[in-house]
């Protein structure tokens, strides 16, 4: 009788094992179907904000509950199977405009702290970093986004507005590499 309970017992253990498994993978998906998801940057286009190969966790959720606004670093789908990360610089009716490398939103002027040492990269080559565009007017449901690296960023002047519905997410912090794991917002 002791063979009979302990196999029964080793059944019972196995069954447990396979069901936190399964409920363990579930919940994996779930999560990152929903909620949060690796990114791994491509390029120079956010540059010095954030790096070639650096890898970030995608907050998923976020947008469900807000909608984007100046300032966020998003992840959107640009093309079929392309993503790209990008700076929301303006919402929908906004109107922005570059002149002299000064950003204007609806007429105001913008501080861009973060473009502090491109900047200053770009004015050791003699260039804006910004070349004048605009004014441009943001369609309602769409953002227009830059690269934080303006000399070489694919972005809204080139590709236009992003809609809404192409938004994957908030880009949160760098988990990788190890020694530069940080917030990104």
């Amino acid at each position: 009788m002791s063979e009979e309970v302990t196999a029964r017992q080793g059944k019972n253990e196995a069954w447990e094992w396979i069901k936190a498994l399964g409920i363990a993978i579930v919940l994996a998906v779930l999560i990152r179907s929903f909620l949060f998801a690796p990114f791994i940057v491509e390029g120079e286009s956010m540059e010095t904000t954030l790096h070639n190969a650096e890898k970030l966790v995608v907050n998923k959720a976020i947008y469900y509950l807000e909608k984007p606004k100046r300032g966020d670093i998003i992840v959107f789908h640009a093309e079929p199977k392309k993503d790209y990360i990008k700076r929301v610089i303006g919402v929908g009716g906004d109107t922005i405009q570059v002149k002299d490398d000064v950003l204007y939103i609806n007429g105001k002027r913008v501080d861009e702290p973060y473009l502090a040492q491109n900047r200053e990269e770009a004015k050791a080559q003699g260039v804006p970093l910004t070349e004048d565009f605009g004014p441009v007017t943001v369609p309602e449901g769409q953002l227009f986004v830059m690269g934080d690296n303006r000399l070489n960023s694919h972005d809204s002047r080139a590709i236009g507005p992003v809609s809404l519905d192409k938004v994957v997410g908030r880009s949160e912090f760098v988990f990788w590499p190890y020694d530069h794991i940080r917030m990104t917002r």
